[in-house]
């Protein structure tokens, strides 16, 4: 089996009933290509990057959990695909959570929390959760494409100043543009916890691949000490139930940090989050990465 590049900003990978894969995420996401294995239906959405102070090119899937179109229950070996004809040193793979994985082997990342019903919420936190309730709080549920400009604006504002307290990396500070089109996506939702007609916390939903993913969420400092996320994460978790659809709530930074136990209060089970790293070019990769110290575990390593 061969791979190749199809310069097409991933409309060959598209498929808009799963949101990471849909062209208004793709769009969002500044996809370049699809990425097609020959002899096989499997399309996979890439950003092609060139690499700094070379003639060369990478590639990247998109943020997120799109792994590529096409898949099926019997997923090709990297290690029997000829990468050589892509043009690349290499390609760094998010796969679908869930079944059905574009390809065979990979790593595995991190393990997601999973909320399949309310009964996995901790005692606990469902206090904290009434206690917001009775201080006022409540939440909106709208669906992204009828989020109107003041209702970004309230994420976007929830959004930023989360980044600021945590000194996020400037991955993920995103224009307003970005959750425009995000939003405009048919699988997308926009929660906002509201308090006194202020609108101070949001998360945004997306349906992909069997689930209901929580993509971004963020608390603005007013409404920091409230922790009004707990009340966002309880009605999403009902969103799914609504959906008929397990809610993807993700993991930590690192395994077992605090975020990382906040979502576990939430969940019932946990999933497999696979990457895969694809050396495409052995000897340039081998060259650009001979005096680099990378840390275990990352890929590509030249660009640690």
């Amino acid at each position: 089996m061969k791979a190749r590049l199809i310069e097409d900003a991933g409309r060959a990978a598209s498929d808009p009933e799963q949101f990471f894969r849909s062209p208004a995420f793709l769009a969002a996401e500044g996809a370049t290509h699809s990425l097609a294995i020959d002899e096989t239906e499997l399309r996979l959405p890439v950003v092609v990057r060139p690499i700094e102070g070379t003639d060369l090119r990478d590639a990247i899937s998109p943020y997120g959990y799109p792994g590529g179109s096409g898949a099926s229950p019997s997923p090709p070996d990297p290690a029997t695909i000829d990468w050589s004809e892509t043009g690349l040193v290499s390609i760094f793979v998010r796969d679908r959570i869930g079944d059905d994985a574009c390809l065979a082997g990979g790593t595995v990342r991190s393990r997601v929390h999973v909320a399949e019903g309310a009964d996995g919420i901790r005692k606990r936190l469902r206090e904290q959760i009434r206690r917001n309730e009775r201080r006022g709080w409540g939440v909106q549920v709208l669906p992204g494409p009828e989020a109107e400009p003041a209702d970004r604006a309230a994420f976007e504002r929830a959004y930023s100043e989360t980044m600021a307290r945590t000194g996020a990396a400037e991955r993920y500070l995103y224009g307003s543009g970005y959750f425009e089109t995000l939003l405009g996506g048919e699988r997308s939702w926009l929660l906002l916890a509201v308090r006194d007609s202020d609108r101070l916390a949001g998360a945004i939903a997306v349906a992909s691949d069997g689930y209901l993913h929580y993509y971004l969420g963020g608390t603005a400092d007013d409404a920091f000490a409230d922790s009004p996320m707990k009340n966002l994460f309880a009605a999403m978790i009902s969103l799914g139930e609504e959906l008929g659809l397990p809610v993807n709530l993700g993991g930590g930074v690192r395994a077992g940090d605090s975020l990382d136990e906040f979502k576990r209060g939430f969940a019932t089970g946990e999933a497999p989050f696979r990457t895969h790293d694809l050396v495409c070019d052995a000897a340039a990769y081998e060259k650009l990465s001979a005096e680099v110290e990378a840390p275990e575990g990352f890929f590509p390593a030249y660009r640690a």
